[in-house]
């Protein structure tokens, strides 16, 4: 008797391990997918609204000149403040590998586009998204802004909104358009990305 339950022991500890294994991976699969889901819902969603500034999120920069991503957040960015969406744009990122800042290169370039110093701030020492993020949100609990529109590539837009959203904003998202070096098979690692980034925050691990 004792030799036969031993083989229906195994066999029933190995029916819950496989049991155990195909309920995480099904949970794996259904949190990717409602991640997926979130971050194509923000990507196609402009909720530009009247507000108290547009925060720009940084990307690369090449020797003071912004990359052709960076320079279509900043021109949607510019676009939004001639609409009259807010009369203050906050540049966000902090050394990019040379003695430039994006912050400061984004403030550069939406001057030499016409925007008054003044209505700039720069924040220059951010080095990912969760630090601009917390960055920003410092930014508009010391200046009084209530309101913010965000910018940035579209499917950065929902780990941007939770992430200020969890720093007390009240934050706006409009995607910044597509540019000529864009192709399918960096969107699909955008979205990746995005979903690995939004778990590791979510678990306080990145």
């Amino acid at each position: 008797m004792k030799r036969m339950a031993k083989p229906k022991r195994r066999r029933f500890a190995l029916r819950a391990v496989l049991v155990l294994l195909l309920t995480l991976a099904v949970g794996v699969v259904g949190w990717c997918r409602w991640v997926y889901v979130q971050v194509e819902s923000y990507a196609d969603r402009d909720q530009a609204a009247i507000s108290d500034a547009i925060g720009v999120f940084g990307a690369a920069e090449y020797d003071g000149r912004p990359s052709p991503v960076y320079r279509a957040r900043l021109d949607h960015a510019l676009a939004l403040y001639h609409r009259g969406i807010a009369p203050l744009i906050i540049t966000l990122g902090g050394n990019g590998g040379d003695q430039y800042n994006e912050g400061a290169v984004g403030r550069e370039y939406l001057m030499g586009m016409g925007v008054p110093e003044e209505a700039i701030i720069a924040e220059t020492e951010s080095r990912n998204t969760e630090e601009s993020a917390r960055r920003i949100a410092v930014i508009a609990h010391a200046n009084g802004l209530r309101r913010l529109v965000i910018v940035s590539d579209g499917t950065h837009l929902f780990r941007i909104h939770e992430i200020c959203a969890a720093d007390g904003l009240d934050v706006l998202t409009s995607p910044r358009p597509r540019v000529a070096v864009e192709g399918g098979s960096q969107e699909f690692e955008r979205i990746e990305h995005e979903i690995l980034s939004y778990t590791l925050w979510r678990l306080h691990l990145h």
